[in-house]
């Protein structure tokens, strides 16, 4: 799909990291952007700042697990701009679930569930008939994660399940798309190749009342920069990626139509061919007993 000026961009999770990193580079692409995030104050800084720099911009609320405003947003963005060439199901959050699997508030997995899985399919049916029905070209892009889209981190296992649905359903989006010869394409999305800095950490400022933890946390929220002192305290020194490069990838691989836009890394290719040689072999993953903490 070739980016061409005057083209409308929607992209969910936009008012902060790499949301809002996708919005300025299609922006700077010369297309029309669609910004929806949960956040309002932060939704209207992002476009406030965006508008004066001259660019077209329509902002948004929008919690993507209710599917009544992800419909209501696909409405906007068409009576706004009377088409979409890109979707970039962006809006994530972490889950906020302590302990093992069997401890977990049944709560952090509905909520990590609504925005995480329930948030891109309301996307994909509030948006894609409409791009189809269109007739031009254009692209979908599913926000998953190295964790659980790749291998899971065991310590982050809702996050890490939620990611890998966002896989599985992209990967089934492309067959569909490609049964109906639709112009439009498909990619997964894994940002990185190193750590980045957005407010995943901090989703708990987002969390609503219908998913609240029924119990107080063992232990305070860590945020991102007391995560960081803590690991190099211990003597790792932590590798991040700009959320800028990550809308490059997004940029260059909608032109090459790239349907997985995974930055080559030394780790992750070791947990790829380490995952697939466990299913080859039928074996257990122990590349995974690393990562579980006593």
């Amino acid at each position: 799909m070739e980016l061409r000026a005057g083209q409308v961009a929607v992209v969910t999770g936009a008012a902060s990291g790499i949301g809002l990193a996708l919005a300025r580079r299609f922006a700077a692409e010369g297309l029309k952007v669609v910004l929806a995030d949960v956040e309002e104050a932060p939704l209207r800084a992002a476009a406030d700042a965006l508008t004066a720099d001259g660019e077209e911009v329509l902002a948004r609320t929008v919690d993507v697990g209710v599917r009544d405003e992800v419909q209501a947003l696909a409405d906007a963005a068409y009576d706004t701009f009377g088409a979409v060439h890109v979707l970039c199901n962006n809006a994530g959050v972490g889950s906020g679930a302590e302990g093992r699997m069997w401890e977990h508030e049944v709560n952090d997995w509905k909520w990590a569930f609504a925005v995480n899985v329930w948030g891109v399919f309301h996307g994909i049916q509030a948006f894609v008939p409409r791009m189809l029905a269109g007739g031009a070209p254009g692209h979908v892009v599913n926000t998953s994660s190295t964790d659980g889209g790749i291998a899971p981190l065991p310590t982050a296992s809702v996050y890490a399940v939620t990611k890998a649905a966002v896989v599985t359903m992209t990967e089934s989006l492309h067959a569909h798309l490609r049964a109906e010869g639709a112009p439009v394409g498909a990619s997964v999305l894994f940002p990185g190749p190193h750590m980045l800095r957005t407010g995943l950490w901090e989703s708990h400022r987002n969390r609503p009342a219908r998913y609240a933890k029924q119990q107080p946390r063992r232990t305070p929220y860590r945020s991102l920069g007391q995560w960081e002192a803590a690991m190099k305290e211990a003597g790792q020194e932590i590798a991040f990626t700009p959320v800028e490069e990550v809308a490059g990838t997004v940029v260059d691989g909608i032109r090459a139509d790239r349907f997985w836009m995974l930055p080559p890394g030394e780790h992750t290719d070791r947990q790829i061919r380490a995952r697939a040689r466990s299913m080859l072999e039928r074996s257990a993953p122990s590349y995974l007993e690393r990562f579980i903490l006593d």
